[in-house]
């Protein structure tokens, strides 16, 4: 596109089917805020146990992954919108059983029955929902598009744990739960409410549908041979072992350590998340002015001092501070290779390439969430998020030594055209990510 007639478009903002999808994703993810607190908060309050609480987030994590195999496979496949709103649909249902079967007292078992199938619909939501965003806005406008919905959900998420601690608090945190179940279905309606934009023509496309497995490994594969996405999945599936029970240890500190309330945890993360509003806000601006590899590094280099010095920390106000710059960083780090996966994929393999980077990069996060709450009950928080903290570190150091360094320094060049017997098959080598 030109830039006379970029410039001549009406913001953003004024996009009525792109509004009208931020607003419906906005209060979803409101709702999830909710959930976000009262789950750690129903286990914990109902066995005292923060192995009890990573052990439900590695079993949910693992369905996330499983679901991830072939959740890029049907958003391929299928209508992206049809998906989101059934995979909506199915969780308004799901969390909705939670406080129900709370009435007659705690029912834990119930958490590791609703919660990895919730996350499964969540995955195959969430692929959806990033490989629409190319069907909503042109290819200019992608980091934009991201750093605005992931800036609006998290202003959502600042006033989400407040409400949720609020609720917890005088009410319970089933009835937070609920309310995370009842947004679900605003979510479907604002969908419902909507059209995608028809995918681009794509001489890459194949002309036949292959066996579902062979579909998800095309995706693997154009994943492992761009060297950037490559890089990047690799040291992610590092990180995210760090950190996926990060939520949980926070939880236990403040409660356990610090001596907080339901409603001082839900005060720590609302106020917190006002971190990712900042680091959605930068991200552009940040990604055009340093590069892609600068900035990505960068945000996972701090990320990792950030880590570390919330166990150091020994007061609610510095743990909070602390956390603010951990998911400021770590938005920044995630729209970043969102944005440059989203740029240099086709559109066609979109999708399974999606699932395949997160599928792969979470794979470890199950593991790493359940060792990190058992160290942290055992050996206590300050030990387990220095060792953290470290491992972060040397993630963004190791960035310096592969091809994100120089990401996104030039242009993708199009894709030739895949011969038979290759459908799906990237060359060996992209240009723009060498």
């Amino acid at each position: 596109m030109s830039r006379s007639a970029a410039a001549s478009r009406p913001p953003l903002w004024r996009d009525r089917t792109f509004g009208t999808y931020w607003v419906a994703q906005s209060l979803s993810a409101a709702g999830d805020s909710f959930a976000y607190l009262a789950v750690p908060l129903l286990v914990l309050q109902a066995t005292g146990s923060v192995a009890r609480m990573g052990l439900l987030t590695a079993v949910a994590g693992a369905a996330s992954v499983g679901a991830g195999i072939f959740g890029g496979v049907l958003v391929d496949r299928y209508d992206r919108r049809t998906l989101m709103i059934v995979a909506d649909l199915a969780r308004l249902v799901l969390y909705g059983l939670v406080p129900l079967a709370w009435l007659a007292g705690p029912q834990v078992w119930l958490l590791f029955v609703v919660l990895p199938i919730c996350e499964a619909a969540g995955m195959v939501f969430q692929v959806a929902a990033v490989t629409a965003v190319r069907n909503l806005v042109d290819a200019d406008r992608i980091t934009e598009a991201n750093g605005r919905l992931q800036a609006t959900y998290a202003a959502a998420a600042v006033l989400g744990p407040l409400l949720a601690g609020v609720v917890s608090a005088r009410f319970g945190p089933a009835l937070a739960i609920a309310v995370n179940a009842a947004s679900f279905a605003l979510s479907a309606t604002g969908l419902w409410l909507i059209r995608l934009r028809p995918a681009r023509a794509d001489a890459t496309a194949p002309a036949t549908r292959e066996r579902p497995l062979a579909e998800f490994l095309a995706g693997a594969r154009f994943l492992w041979r761009q060297p950037v996405l490559r890089a990047l999945t690799v040291l992610l599936a590092v990180f995210i072992f760090l950190t996926y029970g990060f939520t949980d240890v926070l939880v236990y500190h403040i409660t356990h350590d610090l001596g907080g309330s339901e409603g001082t945890v839900g005060t720590v993360l609302g106020l917190a998340a006002l971190g990712t509003v900042a680091g959605a806000l930068l991200v552009a601006p940040l990604r055009r002015r340093r590069g892609f590899g600068a900035t990505w590094i960068g945000a996972h280099l701090v990320c990792g001092f950030a880590v570390a010095g919330v166990g150091l920390a020994t007061s609610v106000p510095a743990v909070t501070a602390l956390t603010a710059v951990y998911l400021c960083c770590l938005s920044v780090g995630g729209i970043c290779s969102m944005s440059l996966r989203q740029e240099i994929t086709p559109d066609h393999l979109l999708g399974r390439v999606t699932s395949a980077f997160w599928s792969t990069h979470y794979a470890l996060g199950p593991i790493g969430a359940a060792t990190l709450t058992w160290a942290a009950g055992r050996y206590g928080v300050q030990a387990v998020t220095l060792v953290a903290g470290a491992g972060c570190l040397l993630v963004a150091i190791a960035g310096v030594f592969t091809p994100v360094r120089r990401a996104g320094s030039e242009a993708p060049r199009p894709l030739p055209p895949v011969v038979p017997g290759t459908a799906g098959q990237p060359p060996a080598e992209h240009p723009s990510t060498a």
